[in-house]
């Protein structure tokens, strides 16, 4: 097993450190829109916040899974 070098080694560890931030300002990001649409365009029956906090989670996820399989091909 061949060891890495310092610099690639600590590439990963700050891409992998940047996932949760990523993941936390997409998901903010989506939620205050659907919250927006909420609060300006009333419906009875369609919660636009809750939709837009799932398509958030759903694209946060795509981009962990893309990034880290990034991280493995580069290995």
């Amino acid at each position: 097993m061949e060891k890495e070098p310092k610099q690639n080694q600590r590439n990963k560890w700050i891409a992998l450190i940047n996932i949760p931030v990523q993941m936390g300002v997409i998901i903010f990001l989506f939620s205050y829109f659907g919250t927006w649409l909420d609060e300006n365009h009333p419906s009875p029956k369609v919660y636009y916040n809750t939709i837009f906090v799932m398509i958030g989670v759903g694209l946060a996820l795509y981009n962990v899974i893309r990034q880290v399989s990034d991280i493995n091909k580069t290995k």
